[in-house]
């Protein structure tokens, strides 16, 4: 594959010193072939071996992981909506919000009129109701049991354990519902673009984003080390 003197290819010769081989080889994923620059054998080097060193030319290119970018939608504790304390604490806040803003100025544009009343909606709610997340309870009961390794709080741990496994996995069910929901109903109403874009994430599966890391020019920087 690469350019060299056949001397520089053998890697092991007979002791007679007639038969030469190629019994050495540098294996690499198919996606990264690209990466390998150079492979050549060393005859000189000192391996107490009949076998010669081979070493591979390689450029690494770094990446970084978009996880500043990542969004989620975050659930509110609609339950506390149930109870009669949960119930008059969210009005109270909800009614002291719309009464500040009696005196917001109408002659300001819809769109920022639209954002303030947004954010003080949303403000009530993480005041009053807060947000809920299917780990929270299992990692307070983990601390617990950190604190004090008794056998009630390994109990506890273990049981929520279960119960939020079981919680994600009825969560995961309702993903896979509803995306198969909407395969069905693209096939359908043969909206035959959106059927496929669906059916090659299922096969995908799970894809991390990465970003090439690039130096000011606008190269990667493994290149521009290189060079």
């Amino acid at each position: 594959m690469f350019p060299h003197r056949n001397i520089h290819k053998f890697t092991w010769t007979s002791p007679d010193g007639k038969t030469h081989n190629k019994i050495e080889y540098k294996l690499i994923d198919r996606r990264r072939h690209s990466n390998i620059l150079d492979v050549r054998s060393f005859r000189a080097a000192d391996c107490d071996t009949d076998h010669y060193l081979v070493v591979a030319k390689v450029r690494e290119r770094l990446a970084v992981s978009k996880r500043t970018t990542q969004s989620y939608m975050e659930r509110l504790k609609l339950s506390k909506l149930n109870e009669t304390k949960g119930k008059e604490k969210y009005r109270v806040e909800i009614s002291n919000r719309f009464a500040a803003l009696e005196n917001l100025d109408t002659e300001l544009d819809i769109n920022k009129s639209w954002e303030t009343i947004r954010e003080n909606i949303k403000s009530s709610n993480k005041e009053s109701l807060g947000y809920s997340n299917l780990l929270d309870p299992r990692k307070q009961a983990k601390l617990q049991w950190l604190q004090d390794p008794s056998k009630i709080n390994g109990d506890n741990l273990n049981n929520i354990r279960r119960e939020t496994s079981r919680r994600v996995r009825n969560k995961r069910r309702e993903y896979l519902k509803d995306k198969t929901d909407d395969l069905a109903k693209n096939n359908k109403n043969k909206n035959f673009r959106d059927l496929y874009r669906g059916i090659n994430d299922f096969k995908r599966g799970y894809q991390p984003r990465n970003n090439l890391v690039n130096v000011e020019n606008g190269d990667l920087l493994a290149d521009s080390l290189n060079n």
